[in-house]
């Protein structure tokens, strides 16, 4: 199996496991979800990339990124703005 195969059966599973746990605690949160499948994807997208090339792929890659990292930061915020307003 080549790199990508691989990170794709990780994620698969990391993403499984953590629906599990959540369906077995009975406490399903999106936002737990969404953090916690975002850090996995983080670990395994610099795991699965290399060091000295920049394949097609790592462009959409870092805009998946992008994307999840500006949807974390709105979690943040509105968890501050929470915090705030009691």
């Amino acid at each position: 199996m080549i790199k990508e195969e691989i990170a794709i059966i990780a994620l698969a599973v990391w993403l499984t496991v953590i629906s599990i746990f959540m369906l077995l605690t009975m406490s399903v949160n999106l936002e737990i979800f969404f953090v916690l499948s975002l850090i996995g994807f983080l670990i395994i997208a610099e795991l699965v990339t290399p060091k000295f090339i920049k394949p097609g792929y790592l462009r959409y890659i870092q805009d998946i990124l992008t994307v999840g990292m500006a949807i974390f930061v709105l979690i943040i915020l509105k968890k501050v703005m929470e915090i705030f307003a009691k």
